[in-house]
């Protein structure tokens, strides 16, 4: 069952959402596009190394469980995100991708499911761009432009341009 409360005031709301994989709500309280507390990083998810994607006053932000604090590096070589969503090739399931632009070969991305983001759909309408932030237990560690796409099947990985 899914669960969805979110004041109509986006300066300061909170998100509560309960996943299908556990039994304790997401708690997500916001201040605008900030964070001001979430359970998060003490919840299944996180312990499990699920990033999890929460969207609130036009920003995407991209939640960091301990585990993966290293990605966090490799998320800052990224001049800008790139959101991708799509069926997953292997099962045609919905998914996202985020790719981390850097202009090499190479760039880092993962891929999330419908149970690691709160708004499917919430950036279906940004043509005109927006913003990414990268959040750890510490803090917002890193804000960089964003685009997004709907594509025919993920993996996408390809630039911008495609």
């Amino acid at each position: 069952m899914n669960t969805n409360r979110a004041s109509i005031n986006e300066q300061y709301s909170m998100v509560s959402v309960m996943k299908p994989e556990t039994t304790e709500p997401l708690v997500i309280v916001n201040s605008g596009q900030l964070i001001a507390q979430t359970n998060y990083w003490d919840s299944e998810m996180a312990l499990n190394g699920f990033i999890y994607l929460s969207w609130n006053a036009g920003v995407a932000r991209i939640l960091v469980p301990d585990k993966l604090n290293s990605y966090v590096r490799e998320m800052r070589t990224g001049k800008y995100c790139i959101l991708s969503q799509g069926p997953w090739l292997a099962t045609d399931n919905f998914s996202m991708e985020l790719l981390f632009e850097d202009k090499t070969s190479c760039p880092f991305s993962v891929q999330i499911s419908p149970g690691q983001t709160d708004r499917v759909n919430a950036c279906a309408h940004k043509d005109e761009g927006f913003f990414v932030t990268v959040w750890t237990r510490d803090g917002m560690q890193l804000r960089m432009p964003a685009k997004f796409r709907k594509v025919d099947a993920l993996p996408f990985l390809l630039p911008w341009a495609h």
